[in-house]
């Protein structure tokens, strides 16, 4: 990976607003972990009330996916997710500035000899993940045990992207951060027995995606990781994070290989993901990031949902 190099430029007064923000957050993460938690707590609820247009996106998915819930099992639903979306911005920054021991120290990991397994054979992996709130943290904590590389897209400003990736850099030492619409590069490292991080659960839109039932809804899904895993002689390998209660920390659980994956047809394939994905959502849908407009495009001639 080439690393990111600070800019003389991110000096500009435009930018020292950021830099304050940046370093009041740095102060506030020194804290003990379970005052972080309670942190994002608050910062959440301040969210639920201020976030209209998410709050009203997240309550449509939850009522368009757990239909058997009643009303108030779904606000209550609705409040813990905004809970854990708060508590997800600190472990962003838990992830970029405590020290890596202070950081191992909250990781229990189930499943490690799959990768490991795959690396051995010199066999690319698609580590296939999903949107949870403790993405970022989560890829963090395995970036410690086991090299990950990732699709990856700039941040707009330059300042928080510098940060950003400095951050995520400094767990993965020899990883390679590849740009998301560089299917080359992405084959490449995949056929050089490389793993890399991919979650197909978002709507990226109707091209090269098929309608399939997510939750009993039809929803617009990628067949890219087909395609991936055939041109890139790759081995799908689930993944899930979770953050575990009474802070106890994070576990990391890495499934077996997908069998005969590729299957037969992209809609075979398609289904099978989601399947999966319900699965792993439905163990925790509160820690799901269900801002996301997950079925925003739609079947021809369907009424949109949002």
């Amino acid at each position: 990976m080439k690393h990111s190099g600070f800019d003389i430029a991110f000096l500009h007064p435009r930018y020292w607003l950021l830099w304050l923000g940046l370093a009041l957050l740095w102060l506030l993460t020194q804290l003990p972990y379970v005052f972080l938690l309670a942190l994002g707590r608050g910062l959440g609820r301040i969210m639920l009330y201020l976030a209209g247009s998410r709050r009203h996106i997240v309550r449509r998915n939850l009522e368009l996916c757990f239909p058997h819930l009643s009303e108030p099992e779904r606000e209550q639903l609705l409040r813990e997710n905004f809970a854990s979306m708060g508590i997800a911005f600190f472990e962003m920054a838990m992830s970029w500035w405590w020290p890596k021991k202070r950081l191992s120290k909250l990781l229990k990991v189930e499943g490690l000899e799959h990768l490991q397994a795959a690396q051995e054979q010199n066999q690319g992996v698609i580590l296939m993940a999903i949107h949870f709130t403790t993405l970022e943290i989560g890829a963090a904590l395995l970036g410690q045990r086991h090299t990950i590389d990732g699709m990856y897209r700039a941040h707009n400003n330059p300042v928080f992207d510098y940060v950003q990736r400095r951050g995520r850099e400094r767990h993965n030492a020899d990883s390679r951060a590849i740009e998301r619409e560089d299917v080359r590069g992405m084959l490449k490292v995949l056929r050089q027995g490389r793993a890399i991080w991919y979650a197909p659960d978002q709507d990226y839109g109707p091209k090269q995606s098929l309608f399939v039932p997510l939750f009993g809804v039809p929803a617009a899904t990628v067949t890219a990781t087909s395609k991936f895993a055939k041109l890139g002689r790759a081995q799908v390998i689930p993944m899930t994070q979770t953050r575990l209660p009474h802070a106890q920390g994070y576990l990391i659980k890495i499934e077996p290989a997908l069998s005969n994956f590729p299957g037969a047809s992209d809609e075979e394939d398609c289904l099978r993901l989601n399947q999966w994905v319900e699965q792993a959502i439905s163990q925790q849908p509160e820690q799901y990031l269900w801002a996301h407009r997950r079925f925003k495009t739609r079947p021809e001639g369907e009424a949109k949902l949002y």
